[in-house]
């Protein structure tokens, strides 16, 4: 990437409802794409939120005992991003819908070129559950990205979902892990692609 010296960096966001050491499903989906950026040069760290402090509120620090900051600092030192959540009631979980509220206060914010600092990353979502949903958990968290100035590549998502009504989760079942597999690496080379051309041609302030 052009105007990075250092390796690209990834962060992927897990919105799962489980403490570590916690098996996540939507982890390991997650970690597919991330293994495809690394295989392209990309440095990723995973963040589970459910094993911070992170409460709710729209601005950046909430002050002490608040461990979104930190979060916040991974994000604006990164050019990707990756929200990976479960589907709860055929909605995003509560801890996506968290950060996303927490990532509000990212409008307000600007780079030293006047730019809000969402602009010149790219994101894309990960999804899993054992319900229908998953194209609507992909469209509410990809448009709150938009808003807050991220860049939304093509076919920037990956998910599993075993169809209606309930049963096994994504470890418990290998039905359909080729196509989630392939579609996240997929979704990895576009979310990579778009960066780099970010990075060469970056997006302008807004006009006064």
């Amino acid at each position: 990437m052009a105007d990075h010296e250092s390796p690209p960096r990834a962060v992927v966001l897990n919105c799962t409802l489980k403490r570590s050491p916690e098996p996540s499903n939507t982890q390991a989906l997650a970690e597919v794409v991330a293994k495809e950026l690394g295989d392209r040069g990309v440095s990723v760290e995973f963040v589970r939120i459910a094993d911070l402090n992170v409460p709710p509120g729209v601005k950046t620090d909430l002050g002490e005992g608040d461990d979104w900051p930190r979060v916040h600092d991974l994000l604006v030192n990164s050019q990707i991003l990756v929200v990976a959540s479960p589907t709860w009631v055929g909605k995003p979980s509560s801890l996506a819908q968290r950060v996303l509220e927490r990532m509000d206060a990212m409008l307000s914010e600007t780079d030293d070129q006047g730019r809000p600092v969402a602009y010149n990353r790219v994101a894309g979502v990960v999804v899993t559950g054992n319900e229908d949903g998953a194209h609507h958990v992909i469209s509410e968290i990809s448009g709150g990205l938009a808003d807050i100035g991220y860049t939304i590549p093509g076919q920037a998502w990956t998910y599993w979902h075993l169809g209606p009504g309930p049963g096994p989760n994504y470890l418990d079942d290998p039905k359909g892990h080729e196509w989630s597999a392939k579609t996240g690496r997929a979704m990895a080379s576009n979310l990579f692609a778009v960066a780099e051309a970010l990075a060469a041609r970056p997006v302008p302030a807004p006009p006064e």
